[in-house]
């Protein structure tokens, strides 16, 4: 699936803040209502990192957005944030098994959605 880089319009360099939006399709077709977290394989980590699923926010109608610090760190530090303003990064999220995804190569001022 592809997913935008999210931020909560902070920009905080300790990573806070960051993460992906994911399209409500996507969501709905890859995402279970009883997970409460996923993990995501990111390159240049050693284990996967757990993103915490904020059930009843991420499960309305409005909600499509999953923040972890882990994530922010890592696009801050290969320069893939912050971004200017409608320009954020696309990346592949890869559905590896269950609720453990891969992340794969983000395309700068790329539209997903």
């Amino acid at each position: 699936m592809i997913v935008n880089a999210w931020n909560n319009g902070a920009h905080s360099r300790n990573g806070s803040g960051y993460g992906f939006r994911v399209h409500p399709a996507d969501r709905d077709e890859y995402f279970k209502k009883e997970w409460d977290k996923i993990l995501v394989e990111i390159d240049g980590e050693a284990e996967p990192v757990e993103v915490t699923i904020p059930v009843e926010a991420f499960w309305s109608e409005a909600g499509k957005e999953l923040s972890c610090q882990a994530v922010g760190r890592w696009m801050r530090r290969t320069g893939l944030a912050p971004w200017g303003k409608g320009n954020a990064p696309v990346f592949v999220l890869d559905q590896v098994e269950e609720n453990r995804f891969r992340v794969g190569k983000a395309r700068k001022g790329g539209k997903a959605m």
